[in-house]
């Protein structure tokens, strides 16, 4: 699977004529995964509905391999912090993106099986889906977004509520997902999962780009004031 290259041009977000986000020009075409940092009112949660073409930017351009973001949604996956559940089964939840999509029919039972698998929710495939705990939803959001073979996937803090052990699972599955070759794009606020989980990395304070780099060169190095600010705890 090729890597998909994620384009901002010029790009800016603003509500009643004040800018929230941007101007942005970023190119992103890495594998693995790049997490997204800030302090609370960064941009980030912006910033992934932009590159998902769920807003349009007020000026610019946000564009996958050439195309717009938002003619393009069907080929990536979208994980809220929170995603609802359909009132069906486990198993029903993974197979209704399939339908949607209308992929092969006579494929469907065996990637379903192989996204319940992933997820670890084989033991509760024919359960309901709203039975299941904070962090097996997560994992069954992820693997709905997953189960489709989509050329990358966005998480907005995926693991914020969840307990540690039920953080860890969720990352497992993200490392397997990138590892599969689908490029992830995380948003977090969790700097010791982003060093765990990283290949490189892009920081936004007050809706402008801090700092974009390398995973290691990052958590390694010095930078500008304010993105120093962020890592040390006082912005």
């Amino acid at each position: 699977m090729s890597v998909p290259r994620l384009c901002f041009a010029a790009a800016r977000y603003a509500v009643r004529g004040k800018t929230l986000l941007g101007p942005l020009d970023i190119t992103l075409q890495s594998a693995g995964i790049t997490c997204i940092l800030g302090p609370n009112g960064a941009g980030k949660s912006l910033f992934l509905a932009l590159a998902h073409g769920m807003i349009l930017p007020h000026q610019g351009q946000v564009q996958w391999n050439g195309q717009p973001a938002a003619e393009t949604r069907q080929s990536r996956g979208f994980v809220f912090q929170s995603t609802p559940v359909l009132r069906r089964s486990v198993r029903a939840n993974l197979t209704f993106p399939l339908i949607a999509r209308r992929s092969d029919r006579a494929g469907r039972a065996a990637r379903v099986d192989q996204a319940l698998h992933d997820a670890r929710l084989a033991p509760h495939a024919d359960s309901p889906a709203a039975a299941l705990s904070g962090g097996e939803r997560q994992r069954l959001a992820l693997a709905q977004a997953m189960v489709a073979r989509p050329a990358a996937v966005l998480l907005d803090e995926p693991g914020a509520s969840l307990d540690p052990a039920s953080a860890r699972l969720l990352e497992d599955m993200v490392r397997h997902v990138a590892g599969s070759g689908i490029k992830v794009i995380l948003a977090t606020h969790d700097l010791p999962a982003a060093r765990r989980l990283a290949d490189d990395v892009l920081v936004f304070i007050n809706g402008r780009l801090a700092a974009q780099s390398g995973a290691e060169a990052f958590f390694t190095g010095r930078h500008a004031p304010a993105v120093m600010d962020y890592l040390e705890g006082r912005l």
